[in-house]
Parts: structure tokens; sequence; C-alpha cells
């Protein structure tokens, strides 16, 4: 058995024709490309206290008014929906781009959930959702006695 070892700067490794991966490279790694074909889903955080559930949502750029925050059943989908249209009268355009960007993150709550408090906040580019839990949910603490 032979073992070749991988480079990745030797642009050819692996290729059965010279520059053939050339091709492609230029192809995917081509702005307009990339900046369509990624997927832009902000990232979340989702943390516990003993009151509350936390989700956090990195979504920089937006406003407040952008989001959508729905709740069926168990399921909690924060969504939003953003069009830009850029126009200019009176120019001949070559290239005119529209900017459409949406996504739509669901989470589902767990029973011990309160879905009749929940309270949301945006600031400084991050989405904050606050769910509280029922009060049969809440951990009892209390000091046991070493007899």
């Amino acid at each position: 058995m032979t073992l070749v070892k991988f480079d990745p700067a030797n642009k050819n490794n692996g290729s059965l024709l010279r520059g053939f991966n050339d091709v492609f490279d230029s192809i995917f790694n081509d702005t307009f490309f990339n900046d369509r074909i990624l997927a832009r889903v902000p990232a979340a955080n989702i943390s516990e206290t003993e009151n509350n559930y936390h989700v956090e949502l990195a979504a920089p750029g937006l406003k407040k008014e952008d989001f959508k925050i729905s709740l069926d059943r168990q399921l909690l989908s924060i969504s939003v929906e953003q069009r830009t249209e850029n126009t200019n009268e009176g120019k001949n355009y070559s290239k005119r781009e529209f900017s459409y960007n949406s996504f739509v993150r669901s989470f589902t709550l767990p029973e011990s959930a309160n879905a009749e408090h929940i309270e949301a906040a945006y600031a400084d580019g991050i989405l904050k959702i606050d769910i509280a839990k029922r009060e049969e949910a809440k951990q009892v603490r209390r000091q046991i006695e070493i007899k």
C-alpha cells in the first residue's frame, strides 16, 4: 500500500490535468457567487438560569422591526425577511443587484417553559429572548442536615 501525502499548497495535487482544479476554484471563489450560496443563518446561544431560559441570536445590521417572533404550541420561530431594492432612474445599468435576505430559526421549548411569559429585546446586534419557567419546574434548593 502506498500513502500519498496531500499538500494544500500544491494546487495540482490529485488533479488528472494541470489547471483542471483552477477552473473550479475560479467559479467557487468568485465573491458574487459566494455571497449568494452561503447560508446566512445567525448563530444562537441558549442558556438556562434558575427562573428562565435565555436565547441570544447574533443578527447585526437589522432593526427590531425586521424580526417576527411567533409561538405555535411549543415551537418558537424567529424569522427575518429583508428586501433592499437599489433603483436609480435615468441611468443605463449593465448590472443591477437586488438584495433579499431571509432566515428562520426554530426552537422547541421544553415542557417546563411558561409560554405566557416570553419577552424579547434587540440591542447591539443581538436579539435576546427570555422565557420564564413554570413554578413547578423551578429547582427547589435547601440545605440538608447531616446526622
